[in-house]
C-alpha cells in the first residue's frame, strides 16, 4: 500500500492519509470545503463547500495518479438532504458521463460542522 500526499489539499486533521493506492486503486480519504491554502473552511452554502471539496478531491486524485475522470465510485455526505438538487448541480460541472457510482446520504454532524464531504474510488493511470 502506498500513502498518497498532497499540499494542493488539506492535511489529514487525523490519524488517517489524504488517500492511499493499491495497486491501480486510489482510495481517497473524505474531502471538507477547507481551503488549502488558507486552512479556512469554506462553508457559507453548498455550492461553494461543494466547489471547494471537489478541488481537493481532484488534487488529492491527481497526486495518487488518478483524476476526475477515473473515478468509479463516490459517497457524499449532506448535513442537509435538501441541499441535494443544488450539490446535484455542482456536481455535474465536475464529473461527465459515464458518471462514477454514487451514493449520498445525510448526516447528524460533519467535522468542522461542514455542509458535504466526498471520498472517491478511482482507478489510476497507466
Amino acid at each position: 500500500m502506498q500513502q498518497i500526499r498532497t499540499d494542493a489539499a488539506p492535511a489529514a486533521i487525523g490519524p488517517y492519509s489524504q488517500a492511499v493506492a493499491e495497486g491501480q486503486l486510489l482510495f481517497t480519504s473524505g474531502q471538507l470545503p477547507i481551503d488549502p491554502a488558507t486552512g479556512k473552511l469554506r462553508n457559507s452554502d453548498i455550492a461553494s463547500a461543494a466547489r471547494q471539496v471537489l478541488s481537493n478531491l481532484r488534487a488529492v486524485l491527481v497526486a495518487g495518479g488518478a483524476d476526475l475522470n477515473t473515478v468509479v465510485k463516490t459517497t457524499v455526505f449532506l448535513k442537509d438532504m435538501r441541499d441535494f438538487q443544488a450539490f446535484n448541480g455542482v456536481y455535474a460541472e465536475y464529473f461527465q458521463e459515464p458518471f462514477p457510482a454514487r451514493s449520498c446520504v445525510q448526516v447528524a454532524a460533519l467535522p468542522k460542522e461542514a455542509l458535504v464531504e466526498i471520498e472517491a474510488v478511482a482507478a489510476r493511470k497507466e
